[in-house]
């Protein structure tokens, strides 16, 4: 069976074939809602294996011809013999055809053509995400170089979790150069070690930002050890983090953080990033961890990201609810009329983006989409998006069951309405301002 995909990139054809040559392209092109991850990326499009990894174990090997390549117009990708692991999967073939064909108003015509015997709904699927994501990431890249943004050497911490997988391949796809902070001993030329409780400054030596994303997991029942490592990870780390990155002379310092400081019953009011902190447990430590940002900082320009909730498949919230919302067993939360300030991966990735070439954006800077939700909508549109009912709604002590009372407290009941209001004061475009947008790109629907 051969399928036909295409779409105009308004994008000169060497840029575009320049980022699907770079390390991350891969990356940014797996749909999230596929079980999948990038392993290996080839060296080079005109020859060598790319290879995806599948679950239980398999691995897809993607062999590029070089018989067929043609620079900055075509490359073509088969699936290797003896590529997958495993007999129920050696029945599947695929050959990918990436066409590039130049147009006369410096845009590109992107053509991919697919001979495969998987069923073409799902081929359709992915290739209309890759399209998308390649002219979104194009268009954030082509905005920062018109500010100026040349290819900057960037230090992340955390940069295997969900934020920081995606933000990192973004980087590189797009030019940069990124050193993964690890706390290990290197494996690649592109990590350094660094130690969370002494931070060395030859760790991010030679970089122009530190972007800083580690911190133990929150989900979870609220224990007294748990508490311990919500804290500890992050306000101590971030304090000796930043002032390592000042001393190495780094230029821009970007923090995560989280809305979680405005208290979990934050109220009816939309918040803007002048808003009072909350008073409770993770009010009180996301209030210490922007200050330990702050107060280290000395000359860099400090960004702190008050992150709401990510929506991906691959991570978070929308990881757990996916598989019950696509079994029709989804439903409001309690009496479903809690806040919910959301953003999708992409855009979240944007916002890290703006923070490094930005100079007007200082200080926290609150990271969801402009129109928050409250949850009996969120399930709705949820439930709307993967074609399922929206019959069950859980009562409000069933989270208390998994979290503790103050684990659904916090994270499950918390209610904040949250505004972007420095990102909408600099203009700044979101991929998905809507819910039900942001929630059929990621999930393919």
């Amino acid at each position: 069976m051969r399928i036909n995909h295409e779409v105009v990139i308004p994008v000169p054809v060497d840029e575009v074939f320049a980022w699907h040559e770079r390390p991350g392209a891969m990356q940014r092109l797996l749909p999230p809602w596929q079980p999948v991850r990038a392993v290996s990326q080839a060296e080079s499009l005109r020859d060598g294996v790319s290879v995806i990894g599948l679950p239980a174990g398999l691995a897809w090997r993607a062999r590029h011809s070089a018989e067929r390549y043609r620079a900055q117009r075509l490359f073509v990708d088969e699936l290797a013999s003896g590529g997958l692991l495993g007999r129920a999967l050696k029945s599947v073939s695929w050959t990918h055809e990436h066409h590039f064909d130049p147009l006369e108003n410096g845009h590109t015509l992107v053509r991919d053509v697919v001979e495969t015997n998987i069923p073409a709904l799902q081929v359709n699927r992915m290739l209309a995400y890759r399209h998308r994501e390649l002219e979104q990431d194009l268009a954030a890249h082509r905005t920062a170089a018109a500010q100026g943004l040349g290819s900057l050497r960037i230090a992340v911490s955390g940069a295997h979790g969900l934020v920081g997988t995606a933000l990192c391949a973004f980087l590189e796809s797009g030019g940069h150069t990124v050193i993964r902070l690890v706390r290990r001993d290197p494996q690649r030329p592109n990590e350094r070690t660094w130690d969370p409780a002494d931070p060395s400054p030859q760790a991010v030596e030679g970089c122009d930002a530190v972007i800083h994303l580690a911190g133990a997991s929150i989900a979870g029942r609220f224990t007294d050890k748990h508490r311990q490592n919500i804290a500890q990870s992050r306000i101590d780390p971030t304090r000796k983090l930043a002032a390592a990155a000042e001393q190495a002379g780094v230029k821009v310092f970007v923090s995560a953080s989280a809305i979680g400081i405005y208290g979990a019953q934050a109220g009816e009011g939309l918040l803007d990033e002048q808003a009072p902190a909350g008073t409770d447990f993770l009010a009180q430590v996301v209030r210490d961890w922007e200050q330990a940002a702050a107060e280290s900082a000395g000359r860099m320009r400090c960004v702190q990201v008050r992150t709401g909730l990510v929506q991906s498949p691959r991570g978070g919230t929308l990881k757990l609810l996916k598989p019950l919302y696509a079994a029709g067993l989804g439903g409001r939360l309690g009496d479903g009329l809690q806040w919910q300030s959301w953003i999708g991966l992409d855009d979240l990735v944007d916002v890290y983006h703006r923070a490094l070439w930005d100079d007007k954006l200082n200080g926290p800077v609150n990271a969801v989409a402009p129109h928050p939700v409250r949850n009996s909508e969120y399930s709705a549109t949820l439930a709307s998006v993967l074609g399922r009912p929206e019959i069950i709604p859980v009562p409000s002590f069933g989270p208390e069951l998994l979290l503790g009372k103050q684990g659904s407290e916090l994270l499950a009941m918390a209610s904040q309405r949250v505004e972007p209001a420095k990102l909408k004061q600099l203009g700044h475009r979101f991929r998905a301002e809507n819910l039900e947008a942001a929630l059929r790109h990621c999930l393919g629907r």
